[in-house]
């Protein structure tokens, strides 16, 4: 197995980590592998879970038509 170090690690983190191994009886080390194992088995979202909340988060006020502007050749930038 592999193993990490972390460097840096706010007290406060580290606080927060003893207790909450304390109250699930697990050691630091067990409890932090525990919640790196959680957070990496949670389904990934996309970013249409993002789009979907704008939208209903808009919805009530009517949303917004926008128009699509022509598209047309692109321009030459001018850079030589």
């Amino acid at each position: 197995m592999a193993s990490i170090t972390i460097r840096q690690l706010p007290e406060t983190t580290k606080r927060k980590l003893r207790i909450r191994a304390a109250k699930h009886g697990r050691s630091m080390e067990q409890e932090a592998r525990e919640i790196l194992r959680a957070e990496l088995n949670r389904p990934v979202q996309s970013g249409k879970d993002l789009v979907e909340s704008i939208r209903r988060r808009f919805a009530p006020l009517g949303g917004v038509d926008l128009e699509t502007p022509p598209r047309g050749p692109i321009r030459d930038p001018g850079i030589r």
